[in-house]
């Protein structure tokens, strides 16, 4: 909808790349004046920008500041930034060290955050915050990415108890979990399954969805898809909505 935002100041962290620039965009689309906060910015990245590292205090703190610079208060805060670095191998290859990385880049940028910019929605009495999780939160492929899914399911118990205490405030907390969304990193990911076991995309692509368990819909999802999810959520069509976790997943999982 043209002009749903109009007026509306907005920040999105892993804002440059992948479902986060698809998220920025669409609400600068809608009229929103957004920043982007990531660890490297594109010399062509067409948004308001900073450069800071969400899974540390200082980079958290870094684009408090400068937010709050530019922008004085938020109406939309859109937590995107997170992923899984972790070994291969399943629990016992997993350090206490890489436990705390999984958790500070996929939960603790998140508190953080909210904790600098919700006061002043809930002074204001209204915001849209919005968690982007994961569906291994719910379907952990423990081989690799456990310590990740188990941050994913923390952020989601968390945007619950969130959402119940800033309900009241007029402050609206929900989560979208993504399932196998074909980005650029997950494009990346594909060619290199392809090169290494010396087979095509479409058949790297195959494997992938059948080790998730399979997509009913028969093909991975868009950026751009949850983007819409994402532009749904944030804007006054959702104004009764708080507290719910929206899997984007093609119908990947079939019962919770």
């Amino acid at each position: 909808m043209k002009g749903e935002f109009s007026g509306k100041k907005a920040l999105v962290t892993g804002g440059t790349k992948g479902m986060g620039r698809a998220i920025a965009l669409r609400l600068a689309e809608g009229g929103a004046d957004v920043i982007a906060a990531a660890r490297e910015i594109p010399p062509d990245f067409p948004l308001n920008s900073i450069a800071a590292d969400v899974s540390s205090a200082e980079g958290t703190d870094r684009i408090i500041e400068y937010v709050k610079g530019v922008h004085g208060d938020l109406d939309i805060l859109v937590n995107n930034v997170g992923g899984s670095k972790s070994p291969t191998g399943g629990y016992i290859n997993h350090t206490d060290d890489e436990w705390h990385q999984m958790f500070e880049l996929n939960l603790f940028g998140a508190v953080r955050l909210d904790r600098g910019f919700l006061p002043a929605m809930t002074r204001r009495g209204s915001g849209s915050i919005i968690h982007i999780s994961s569906i291994q939160s719910h379907k952990p492929i423990y081989e690799s990415t456990l310590a990740y899914a188990a941050a994913k399911a923390a952020l989601n118990n968390y945007s619950k108890a969130l959402s119940l205490e800033v309900g009241r405030h007029g402050v609206r907390v929900n989560v979208i979990s993504p399932g196998f969304i074909e980005t650029e990193a997950a494009g990346a990911y594909i060619r290199q399954i392809a090169e290494d076991k010396g087979i095509s995309l479409d058949a790297a692509r195959q494997g992938i969805i059948d080790f998730i368990g399979g997509i009913p819909l028969g093909r991975t999802g868009r950026p751009e898809e949850v983007a819409e999810l994402a532009a749904f959520l944030a804007s006054d069509r959702a104004a009764w909505i708080t507290g719910v976790e929206y899997r984007i997943d093609g119908g990947t999982i079939q019962t919770l």
